[in-house]
């Protein structure tokens, strides 16, 4: 292996092998632990240590590294208490997750490091999140993200790619390629001869690079990092390594020829670089042995604290409480003059007035620059606010709402916007797996609000139509805001906007230019989970929300003698349960109204939670009444009848006749 050390200084050569050797001698300690049952599972990185290390080693303490879960070099090169990494490994509360995920699927803000998730690829679109932070403050920090060869076969790393190139992102792609994704070979992986030559469809610099030669690692980084401050660029980087132990201690090498692992065993990271240093006078046994008994004792005292500390206690209040970043809501209450508007135009206030009052919060979407978006939400924003703020985004929603994540966890505000409720399926993962599920599993808040433009009535068809709500309510960690009038979608908004968690923001668009309200001309906040009566009466509930609310008001307009209760919910996750049960105790007899299809539903929700609190006083069975359970048709006579505007009215009848 040839070492050229161009002009580093023995200091310099010296601490880059302190830190290769530590994570090596950490691994030999936990492969001691795995045989004897100590540690439930593992994923080695002997082999590879060059790479974690020569990048942590170039980059500054507060720029952030996105790693991997064979990237040890990266926590110990950020000189993470180990102490704490093994309380980590071992499920304690010294960890970083209380428990809650494994190895390496963490993150800490006060080392800049952004674990994985199983999913691989969205933390490639939160790098691009983390590096337009950067690029907004104008900071020249550089982001660095690790994939390994397999993950580069995800949708997510050629939209992560995309979106960094387009955009001109200062972000190092780091490619691990050790030859198989789990045991699967490079051959039968992609037909590219190097993964590097991916980065010519991007219009993107790449690089291939001796993964087993920390000084070429460091060498070459530091190189790039120096012209990345001054030309702010992504970077992809394919690494050539090679792992020595399976992809995690449980699957062992067998599927790997022999041949092949004694090629690379000579090609060990550790072993070379500490030959080359003791033949060229800058590392000596006695050095490297004080070293090495100094790293051990520390993997011994800080595993003794780990081992003495206790198992984790179970707190349901706990659990539950972490699901949502603490948010104190600010009730900011709006002046006397108001005017008559457009729920869309309501909208666009909530959203003009937001980013006047958060200036780190960014909007991005298909064509919500100059063009204002496909509904004109956004029309004229790019003039007030400039295109730092106001992104047009290449079609791909799902690393669109991983990069939310990125400007979340470095400081912004973000919202997303699905032009169509349906394309949030492209968006899926990174919404119910990611900003779901970040709180719970390391306390880092989502900043973001996922815009969703939804719902049927305008012959539109099967893939602008849906109301996908319940896709969302189902999953812990997300809210879900669904308002029918412009004074609530302008403070809800507002309030969603401002609240720290993840909000999933449906919007009717049939609504947007049909209904008019006096509407404040300033700010002002409404709270979430709080439900609204918009009409009272002593015979039955009627629960509704989104344009139903409307439909249900046509039908009791129509039914002067029927004496109702129609609350609106507005909000559908927190649940206003209290209003619900309230007023089911009071009527006796409920009908819950939705235009999403039947089985699912949140209906369904709604209607076991009244059976199972009220049911002593109900006086009929609870209904339900919604679209067909069938995707929803294009032609109107089709659609109208998918609709249950027809139904709902003979269903009401029946209910208080029972």
């Amino acid at each position: 292996m040839n070492f050229d050390r161009q002009n580093l200084t023995d200091e310099t050569l010296l601490d880059l092998y302190k830190r290769i050797l530590k994570p090596r001698l950490i691994e030999e300690k936990m492969l001691i632990l795995i045989r004897q049952g100590k540690v439930s599972k593992w994923f080695s990185g002997i082999g590879q240590e060059a790479i974690s290390v020569g990048v942590t080693a170039v980059l500054d303490p507060d720029e952030y590294i996105l790693p991997m879960h064979r990237n040890l070099g990266v926590f110990t090169g950020r000189n993470i208490p180990l102490y704490r990494l093994f309380s980590q490994w071992q499920g304690k509360a010294n960890g970083f997750t209380k428990g809650r995920d494994r190895s390496f699927h963490f993150g800490t803000q006060q080392y800049k490091i952004i674990g994985m998730i199983s999913h691989l690829g969205p933390q490639l679109g939160i790098a691009d999140g983390i590096a337009l932070a950067n690029k907004l403050k104008k900071n020249g920090k550089v982001t660095a993200v690790f994939t390994g060869e397999g993950a580069t076969s995800e949708g997510d790393f050629h939209e992560a790619l995309n979106i960094a190139s387009v955009w001109e992102l200062p972000v190092l792609f780091v490619i691990e390629n050790n030859g198989y994704g789990l045991s699967t070979p490079t051959n039968e992986q992609y037909r590219c001869e190097n993964l590097a030559d991916k980065g010519i469809g991007y219009g993107m610099e790449s690089h291939i690079v001796d993964g087993n030669n920390i000084i070429e690692v460091y060498n070459l980084l530091s190189e790039l990092k120096a012209s990345m401050k001054i030309n702010p660029r992504p970077i992809l980087l394919e690494f050539k390594t090679f792992r020595m132990r399976g992809h995690e201690e449980a699957s062992g090498t067998k599927y790997v020829p022999q041949e092949l692992m004694d090629h690379w065993a000579i090609k060990d990271p550790v072993e070379n670089y500490r030959k080359y240093l003791k033949e060229n006078g800058i590392l000596n046994d006695d050095f490297d042995e004080t070293l090495r008994s100094e790293i051990k004792k520390d993997i011994d005292e800080s595993l003794a604290l780990a081992n003495a500390e206790p198992e984790i206690e179970y707190s349901e209040s706990e659990e539950l409480n972490d699901i949502y970043k603490p948010f104190l809501y600010e009730q900011i209450k709006s002046s006397k003059q108001k005017e008559k508007i457009r729920f869309i135009d309501a909208i666009s206030s909530s959203l003009k007035q937001s980013m006047e009052r958060h200036d780190n919060l960014v909007i991005m979407g298909q064509d919500i620059a100059e063009y204002g978006g496909a509904f004109k939400i956004t029309d004229g924003f790019v003039a007030q606010f400039g295109k730092e703020r106001v992104i047009n985004t290449p079609i791909c929603e799902s690393a669109i709402v991983s990069a939310g994540m990125g400007l979340s966890i470095n400081g912004h505000k973000a919202i997303v916007e699905m032009q169509f409720a349906d394309f949030v399926s492209t968006g899926f993962n990174p919404i119910v797996n990611l900003l779901a599920k970040s709180h719970y599993r390391w306390l880092e808040k989502a900043d973001v609000v996922v815009r969703m433009p939804c719902g049927g009535g305008t012959q539109a068809g099967p893939f602008h139509s849906q109301t996908n709500e319940a896709w969302f309510t189902k999953t812990p960690g997300l809210k879900v805001v669904y308002p029918a009038f412009p004074y609530d979608v302008k403070g809800l908004l507002n309030s969603s906007i401002n609240d720290p968690n993840p909000v999933m923001f449906f919007e009717h668009k049939q609504l947007y230019r049909s209904v008019y309200q006096e509407v404040p001309t300033d700010y002002y906040t409404l709270p979430l989970g709080k439900a609204a009566l918009l009409k009272e009466g002593n015979e039955v509930t009627v629960i509704s929300f989104g344009a139903a609310v409307h439909w249900a008001l046509d039908t009791l307009e129509k039914n002067p003698s029927i004496s109702a209760d129609l609350l609106d919910l507005r909000t559908l996750q927190p649940l206003d349960t209290e209003a619900i049960f309230k007023s089911v105790k009071k009527t006796g007899r409920v009908i819950i109204y939705q235009e999403d299809s039947m089985f699912g539903g949140i209906a369904s929700d709604i209607s076991a939670m009244i059976m199972e609190e009220c049911f002593k006083y109900l006086d009929a069975p609870v209904r339900r009444v919604a679209s067909l359970d069938t995707p929803i048709p294009f032609t109107k006579i089709l659609e109208d009848h998918y609709l249950p505007k027809g139904r709902f009215e003979k269903e009401l009848v029946a209910l208080l006749a029972y």
